[in-house]
């Protein structure tokens, strides 16, 4: 397997949550009000999921292997364009998750803010997605021999068992935290 494997399959799965996302705007569209737990589970998914996991192996591994190399001037562009697009999807998520929690305060008004940036990150994703898959992908691994194929493909499975372990590690300190808290 190519290490563009596993980040096209991942693809496949953030685009069921962003379905999931839509079905949801929808509903608050017709309901004028939206489930603030559904919000949090999306957001976790974006930020550990699409974000660490995903965009991490993208810009720690396979960008920065890229840059190694002498890359036309459109890949790097595209590099830079993907770059740019995962920062705007960091800053569009935090955004959401502020309002979010206004709206959990009951800030009823936090709740057109919360359609926009859920509207913004159902259009963004499938965007992003082609562009990847379509677009940059497959024309990037004509860079590397199949042996830095091979590395990549390697450390791309180290990264994902460090994150789960850095998650669980995360859940842990939380929940010692609001213990302490209690006391």
């Amino acid at each position: 397997m190519m290490p563009i494997g596993p980040l096209m399959i991942e693809h496949r799965l953030i685009e069921r949550m962003i379905a999931l996302m839509s079905d949801h705007l929808k509903l608050l569209r017709k309901e004028k009000q939206i489930d603030p737990l559904f919000i949090e589970k999306a957001v976790r998914f974006i930020k550990v999921y699409a974000d660490e996991c995903h965009h991490g192996k993208e810009e720690d591994i396979l960008f920065r292997e890229l840059r190694n190399k002498a890359l036309t001037q459109e890949h790097r562009r595209i590099i830079t364009e993907l770059m740019e697009e995962h920062e705007w999807g960091r800053k569009t998520t935090a955004r959401l998750v502020e309002a979010n929690e206004r709206y959990r305060k009951g800030d009823q008004e936090a709740l057109k803010a919360i359609e926009t940036h859920i509207e913004e990150l159902v259009a963004f994703y499938p965007r992003h997605i082609r562009k990847e898959d379509k677009g940059f992908f497959i024309p990037a691994m004509d860079y590397f021999t199949d042996a830095e194929k091979d590395t990549m493909l390697k450390e791309g499975h180290v990264f994902d068992s460090d994150l789960l372990h850095k998650e669980f590690d995360r859940i842990v300190s939380n929940l010692e935290g609001a213990e302490r808290s209690d006391e």
